[in-house]
């Protein structure tokens, strides 16, 4: 389950950008929201910005997670940032939860966003339990799989412009994208982290 350094670093920097263009919502500003859906966040504010706060950190400290060198150098370190990652999955999630239903795109888009919202926390709980178990390479393959649905963050925006290049239509495509976001990284990160039979001989 190695992660080799220039996928750590397309994935660390992706990340950081991402941190960087969400951190403009801090400044409050109504002009910073999505402009269609404007009036909906300015009425939903507090689990807009729990949303934001959880999944911002969750991105920001999640990819240090996957340094070999900070696992085995800096053991405590590692599990400070883990108990901030998971602290932050929890906010995020929970604040995803409560804006599902008044997502853009209606009722498909914010079955989309639940449902990821759901497998966030699953994923994010099990990887703790395995770990307070002992159980190492199990909350490793959780732990894949829950920063997975932490870069549906990335992969949304990367989505969105993708849709805008080709000049599709944003209200049909947004519904599409909620799912399309994170379901891949989800099955991605499965097949990456499946159990493999041991070598004959062995």
């Amino acid at each position: 389950m190695r992660i080799t350094r220039a996928g750590w670093a397309v994935m660390t920097v992706l990340s950081t950008l991402i941190v960087a263009m969400s951190a403009t919502y801090f400044r409050f500003d109504p002009e910073t929201y999505f402009t269609s859906q404007r009036a909906t966040y300015l009425s939903h504010r507090l689990p807009l910005y729990v949303h934001i706060f959880g999944a911002v950190t969750a991105l920001a400290v999640g990819p240090w997670q996957f340094s070999r060198r900070l696992r085995e150098r800096w053991p405590r370190w590692h599990r400070r940032i883990g108990v901030t990652y998971l602290l932050a999955c929890l906010v995020g999630g929970v604040g995803a939860l409560l804006l599902a239903p008044i997502a853009y795109g209606g009722a498909v888009s914010g079955a989309g966003f639940a449902c990821l919202a759901v497998a966030w926390l699953v994923t994010g709980g099990a990887g703790l339990r395995a770990v307070l178990d002992g159980r190492v390479i199990d909350h490793r393959r959780w732990m894949v799989r829950s920063f997975a649905l932490t870069f549906a963050a990335v992969t949304l925006r990367l989505m969105l412009l993708a849709v805008a290049a080709a000049h599709l239509d944003f209200r049909t495509s947004y519904p599409a994208i909620a799912w399309l976001c994170w379901v891949p990284n989800l099955l991605l990160a499965c097949w990456f982290t499946r159990a493999r039979p041991a070598a004959a001989g062995q």
